[in-house]
Formats: C-alpha cells, sequence, structure tokens
C-alpha cells in the first residue's frame, strides 16, 4: 500500500482472494472452510489499517508517574529511569518516531501493528501499580485503585 505518508507491505495468507477492479478492493475467500472465514475479516482488517496508516499516521502516548521516573530519547534509543537499580535502555524500530514533551512519550507510525507493540513494551517494563498508580500508562488508561493496609 502506497500513500502520501509511506509504502507498507505485508503478506496475505494464501486463502484469500484481494483484487483491485474499478478503484475498489474485493477481499474475498477462495473457499469456505473455517481457516478461510476467520482470515478473512482478519486480513480486510490489516488491509484497512494498512490504508489509514499511509494516509494519516497512527499515534499513541504514554504517561509515566512516580518519583524518579523519566524518560529520554538520544538517536534511536529510548533511555528510562523506572526506579529500577540500573537505566532501561530500548531501542526504538524503525519507522516509529518517538517524541516526548512536557513529561508526555508520544509515539507515531504509519504501521499500527509496529507501534501497539513498541508502546505495549515500553508499557510492560513497568506497568502501573493499584496501590499509587505508579508506573507508565496509557494516556487515557484508568487504574483501578487498591485501598492498601488498614491500621489496628
Amino acid at each position: 500500500v502506497k500513500g502520501p505518508e509511506g509504502t507498507l507491505t505485508r503478506t496475505i495468507s494464501p486463502v484469500i482472494n484481494v483484487k483491485v477492479q474499478d478503484k475498489e478492493l474485493l477481499i474475498t475467500p477462495k473457499n469456505e472452510s473455517n481457516e478461510a472465514n476467520v482470515l478473512w475479516g482478519t486480513n480486510a482488517s490489516h488491509i484497512k489499517n494498512m490504508l489509514k496508516g499511509v494516509t494519516t499516521p497512527y499515534e499513541k502516548k504514554l504517561l509515566i508517574d512516580g518519583v524518579g521516573f523519566k524518560w529520554e530519547v538520544k538517536g534511536d534509543m529510548l533511555n528510562m529511569s523506572l526506579g529500577f537499580s540500573h537505566p532501561v535502555n530500548l531501542k526504538i524500530p524503525a519507522g516509529v518516531k518517538v517524541v516526548i514533551e512536557k513529561g508526555v512519550f508520544v509515539a507515531k507510525s504509519i504501521d499500527k501493528d509496529a507501534l501497539g507493540q513498541f508502546v505495549a513494551y515500553v508499557r510492560s517494563q513497568r506497568k502501573p501499580e493499584p496501590f499509587k498508580g505508579k508506573g507508565i500508562r496509557y494516556e487515557n488508561e484508568v487504574i483501578r485503585r487498591k485501598e492498601g493496609k488498614k491500621t489496628a
């Protein structure tokens, strides 16, 4: 798929037919098996995501909460200080752009799959905990809080 933002490629399952007719994209299963029906919808969703991504890039935001928790981008590396005894350094995948502004982590990409995988991996480095809410969370994520210990 080619668009103003870039080009994306994906291998389509061999049980699916993809044709372009009269500026329309037709996606049909080759046979009536359960596998073909399942992959039909999956591949159609992937193609829709690719078409949307090459016109307007996808964007995900993360927030960080915690005393001394911080992150910064240096080149193609994301350096994070998450309260461990060591810094956490992650390589930013090709095709994903990361900007940190006012403590908000903003990642953009035309590839929805690569963006989601990377952002989920960054969040997994320090998931928000339920007592104080410290950690890395999505911008619109709500953390269910627990009460904690009660004094006697």
